[in-house]
């Protein structure tokens, strides 16, 4: 049996792991050995390694959708075919309407390290600004809240912390790595604040749970920031030295004190002050902020507050708290500079957003579908679609269905035939992690590069992201913008400035760091925001129109959708959980892990199911003024009174499962973009069968 090293891409949490093979086959993988703690997480997709890479339901080969006496059949093809044909029809458009007209969707499947640079590149060469990722439903928007707070995104060092604040998220079902970490911390004594409004494994380890109110993260950042300023828990120093604002923000908070704002979150007044109050004292301590703050309409501000909060106790970049990584030296290979500065993006009404990092590019998914069915700023014609299901994972799935129906021509880059391929002309079929080999955001915007590398040949005729993207350059004529006959050229050309190549890597399957760990590198250069110093004020926000320090009015605007019409749909409903066995919408065709969790659920509390006859295991429509969907019911006290967890992703299992057949895109936050999916005002009834 042979053994080799790669880093696992089934999920974003990007683990190394050891793969076992038996004649070129995947047999085994597993995680290398994190922490030293009591138990090892064990990982179910990790598991079905095997089951996912040699799956009968992969797509093998390029298919082409063809009308046979007005019927649709796929076709096989070739490569040369297929590309061939999408080269003609984007000329055609570029022609036609303009290059604008084409659009390249991403999904956060192929990563958004150099996969997708090289989707960016292309659209640059193309001359069309339009290369769109999900990042305002998903890390983006609390990345900008992080860089215009202290100029770059912070991390948790859990294994060094005496106090671990883990706010929305749940590490346990996707990040092994960290998960593993915070049990070796509270191992060796530190304390554990968890603030998330479901009952989970972590909240069950904690010594404080906040089970918040969904979407009220950023009062509760401020009413514990007014804690510790009224009771001058912050760290002076640090505050005096290296941040501006101070004074406005002492101002500001006073409308978030507890007792004002604690009945809204559904929280109770001593218990935000315990926490504020353990958090400020207990050295070093550090915030992780997750997934649970993404989808809601005040995304940002929301996060921005949380940032506040490790700058209020200084616990910026010192070890045990949040470190600010420095990213290795990279060439910038998006083609920016060709960006048509004469044809403004579909998402130009957030150009803050869309301008915030140098490299992080356009996240406006909402823009897609507005461009389409409005037509504003100018149509979209064509739409390339990359390791996304948007038909399962986008708020108000039927308006997005109702764009795919308007476009001309669509092209799907994916593993499966998901219910967003079947609305495709061409299907171009990739790869799975271990048949590709690509650098992973994680090692581009951190000190610690490590490899994702090939370890097995690729099934079928299957192609991996980057020769699609590469080849198809090629087609349109690109040769000098897509000079590398293979993805390791590519990558040793990014990584140049560095001075670390592919095959330094692959001597070092754990990684190399660029540079030795520093901490408090701000005390030589500053902080990279404009001031120099962590900005709680910030003029930039100002400029551009935005609230300076985050404020939470109370005219709705920061509420979950379908608020105005609550008293028919009285019910907070969340989207979730993501388990484990499950990425997003992936893989609930592995019947070995579809095993582990066969349907899904709506958790609903004894309270709200006894008003309404509900009995665990019946049959409940959950509804909102954009439609219904039909679950089985799990009576569990894991939620608040007056809420309902709703399962998410099954929508690709079964369409009468697709929880974005609930959402709504219209409330938008209006610095990112963000929908309010992740919570919004429903009913659950139960079903009554007739006949």
């Amino acid at each position: 049996m042979e053994e080799k090293h790669t880093i696992c891409r089934l999920c974003s949490a990007l683990c190394p792991i050891v793969v076992h093979l038996e004649n070129g086959r995947i047999i085994s993988a597993e995680r290398e050995a994190g922490p030293a703690v009591e138990e090892d997480y064990f990982c179910p997709k990790l598991k079905a390694a095997p089951d996912i890479v040699y799956s009968a339901d992969r797509i093998k080969t390029p298919l082409i959708k063809e009308q046979e006496k007005g019927k649709a059949n796929w076709k096989e093809a070739s490569w040369r075919q297929a590309l061939d044909i999408i080269a003609e029809k984007l000329d055609f458009f570029r022609t036609t309407y303009g290059a604008e007209s084409v659009c390249w969707m991403r999904g956060m499947a192929a990563d958004w390290g150099a996969p997708w640079d090289y989707a960016i590149r292309f659209m640059n060469a193309f001359g069309s600004p339009n290369t769109i990722g999900n990042g305002a439903v998903c890390h983006v928007a609390r990345e900008m809240a992080h860089f215009l707070t202290y100029g770059v995104m912070s991390y948790p060092d859990y294994k060094n912390s005496q106090c671990i604040v883990v706010w929305g998220k749940n590490d346990r079902d996707c990040n092994p790595q960290g998960y593993e970490s915070i049990l070796y911390a509270k191992e060796r004594g530190a304390k554990l604040i968890v603030v998330d409004p479901i009952e989970t494994t972590l909240t069950s380890l904690a010594d404080i749970w906040l089970q918040i109110r969904p979407g009220c993260d950023g009062l509760l950042a401020m009413s514990m920031i007014d804690v510790i300023i009224s009771e001058s828990l912050y760290d002076k120093d640090f505050v005096g030295a290296w941040t501006v604002g101070f004074d406005e923000l002492k101002e500001a908070v006073g409308a978030y004190a507890p007792e004002r704002v604690a009945q809204e979150m559904w929280l109770d007044v001593e218990k935000i002050r315990e926490s504020a109050r353990l958090y400020a004292t207990t050295k070093p301590a550090c915030i992780v902020d997750g997934n649970g703050l993404d989808m809601h309409v005040n995304v940002f501000q929301n996060t921005r507050s949380v940032c506040m909060l490790r700058a209020l106790t200084g616990s910026v970049d010192k070890k045990g708290g949040d470190l600010l990584p420095k990213a290795i030296p990279t060439e910038d290979i998006q083609l920016n500079e060709r960006f048509p500065n004469d044809i403004k993006p579909i998402s130009f009404r957030y150009p803050l957003f869309n301008r915030f990092h140098k490299t992080r590019g356009d996240h406006v998914l909402s823009s897609v579908v507005d461009a389409i069915v409005e037509e504003d700023p100018y149509p979209i014609k064509a739409l390339i679609i990359q390791a996304s299901n948007p038909v399962v994972t986008m708020a108000n799935s039927k308006r997005l269905l109702r764009a795919l129906e308007k476009l001309e021509f669509i092209v799907v880059i994916d593993l499966f035939m998901t219910r967003t391929a079947k609305h495709a002309h061409i299907i171009l079929p990739t790869t799975t992690c271990f048949e590709k080999t690509q650098l992973n955001l994680g090692s581009m915007s951190r000190n610690h590069v490590t490899l994702q590398d090939q370890v097995i040949d690729c099934v079928g005729n299957t192609w991996p992201d980057s020769k699609i993207t590469f080849e198809l350059a090629k087609r349109m004529g690109y040769e000098n913008e897509f000079p590398w006959d293979t993805v390791e050229e590519a990558i040793d050309y990014q990584l140049t400035p560095s001075g670390i190549t592919v095959e330094s890597l692959r001597k070092n399957h754990h990684g190399i760091d660029y540079e030795e760990t520093r901490y408090e590198k701000y005390r030589n250069s500053g902080f990279p925001t404009q001031s120099g110093k962590v900005e709680l004020y910030s003029e930039t926000l100002r400029e551009h129109g935005y609230p300076p320090i985050p404020t939470f009015d109370e005219d709705g605007k920061n509420s979950p959708s379908f608020h105005n019409q609550k008293a028919d749909f009285p019910l907070v409903g969340i989207s979730g959980a993501r388990p484990n066995s499950f990425v997003h919408s992936q893989f609930r065709n592995i019947p070995s892990l579809l095993e582990q969790e066969p349907e899904p659920f709506v958790d609903i509390h004894p309270k709200d199911a006894e008003t309404r006859d509900i009995m665990d295991g019946d049959s409940v429509k959950v509804a909102t003024p954009n439609g219904r969907i039909t679950m089985k019911a799990r009576v569990s006290s894991v939620v608040h009174p007056g809420s309902v967890r709703i399962a998410w992703g099954w929508g690709e299992y079964n369409a009468d499962f697709n929880i974005n057949d609930l959402t709504d895109d219209e409330m938008r936050d209006p610095i990112t973009s963000t929908p309010s999916n992740r919570c919004f005002m429903c009913n659950v009834v139960k079903e009554v069968k007739t006949g």
